[in-house]
């Protein structure tokens, strides 16, 4: 149904990759976002989540680099055991603390000197800026729907986006303490599609529609992504799952592998938050983005 749709918003999609290392562990993981084109400028769009995540990278490696500083100054004068404790306090740091975000934009632009960032108020979207490139890797870019008023509940839509990373060229290393990109590993990470319906509008208090709510959840790493139609129209990005409580609590015996064994469960439905296209086209109009309609 999707299928040349997909092929269509793959032109603009790309992932960024992104891999994450908490104190005192050597196993880095690998986790992904999505981001989409808007024009030839350099212009995307991409969740404010995921544009605060990609922002704060400088300032955890940062803390990290000082907590690390000022450990190795003090060796030799405290016991390093009492002055790591310490300094743990002072940074707030345990082992769940990040201490290291790498982020890859891949496909995106051949070189880049920045990325400006431009967050919405009050809404999960952004637009990123790539400047100082020369070539940029998106072959096409999207059409936005130019009757936002046309989407309706019972509207089916896809999206794309990389929720399964599957890239491996990163390591840890131990003398220095920090995970690099390789050279080796796959660099690539497949796209994934899912559909569904559209359920129902989200509001403002004051009654104003912000977004749409679809009949499949959002995948972790889809954040950013583009929804489109059935001709790969964008009518707006995806931004977050919700889970509705279905109210089926089930606490009953089965049999299992010939064993009678006790379930208990709690259902809930999974549906996705997509901000509407009615709001990426007024952002981008306040913010100078060329971008088409149709």
């Amino acid at each position: 149904m999707f299928v040349s749709a997909i092929e269509k918003a793959a032109l603009f999609t790309r992932p960024i990759h992104i891999v994450t290392r908490n104190y005192k562990s050597s196993n880095p993981v690998a986790g992904a976002a999505t981001m989409f084109f808007v024009n030839s400028d350099g212009w995307a769009l991409t969740c404010r989540h995921v544009a605060q995540h990609l922002v704060a990278s400088d300032a955890v490696s940062l803390s990290y680099a000082n907590f690390r500083s000022e450990l190795a100054a003090g060796v030799g004068k405290v016991k390093e055991k009492h002055l790591r404790r310490e300094l743990e306090k002072k940074y707030g740091y345990t082992d769940k603390t990040v201490v290291q975000i790498l982020n890859r934009f891949v496909g995106c632009v051949d070189t880049f000197t920045n990325i400006d960032v431009k967050p919405h108020p009050d809404v999960d979207l952004a637009l990123l800026k790539f400047n100082g490139f020369s070539a940029i890797g998106s072959p096409a870019f999207p059409v936005f729907a130019k009757d936002e008023h046309t989407l309706k509940q019972g509207k089916f839509l896809c999206r794309l986006g990389f929720p399964f990373p599957e890239f491996t060229n990163f390591a840890y290393d131990p003398v220095s303490d920090s995970v690099a990109w390789q050279t080796y590993g796959r660099e690539s990470t497949p796209q994934f599609p899912i559909e569904g319906m559209l359920t129902r509008h989200l509001q403002l208090p004051d009654g104003t529609i912000v977004g749409f709510e679809m009949s499949t959840p959002g995948l972790r790493g889809q954040s950013g992504g583009p929804a489109f139609d059935l001709d790969g129209r964008v009518w707006g990005m995806q931004s977050a799952t919700n889970h509705l409580d279905l109210d089926f609590d089930v606490d009953q015996e089965v049999v299992r592998k010939g064993v009678r064994t006790r379930v208990k469960d709690s259902a809930f439905l999974h549906v996705g938050y997509c901000v509407h296209v009615g709001v990426v086209k007024s952002f981008m109009r306040a913010n100078g983005v060329a971008f088409q309609e149709g």
